[in-house]
């Protein structure tokens, strides 16, 4: 399980960019590519190198008013299937 203190970035080759012919979000890396649902886009739009998992679930608290432990569950869940995958590291 991804630490509360780590700070994901895409892993080198990766990223996120918007598909505008299909009109979505896209995570695009070496002969990969992910479709993130809403909430994934979410969360990774904030994958900037400097932001600590804590730092992220706290900004997405706030923004949606949400409780912090359900998206706390929802950022861990996500951040460690993808670093299972390779498309981000911490």
């Amino acid at each position: 399980m991804i630490a509360p203190t780590a700070i994901p970035r895409f892993a080198r080759g990766m990223r996120l960019r918007e598909d505008a012919a299909r009109a979505r979000w896209v995570v695009v890396g070496p002969e990969r590519l992910f479709v993130p649902d809403e909430i994934a886009l979410e969360i990774l739009r904030l994958l900037d190198g400097s932001r600590s998992v804590d730092a992220i679930v706290d900004d997405l608290a706030a923004r949606f008013d949400a409780p912090r432990e359900a998206i706390a569950a929802d950022v861990t869940t996500l951040l460690d299937d993808l670093l299972a995958k390779g498309v981000v590291t911490a």
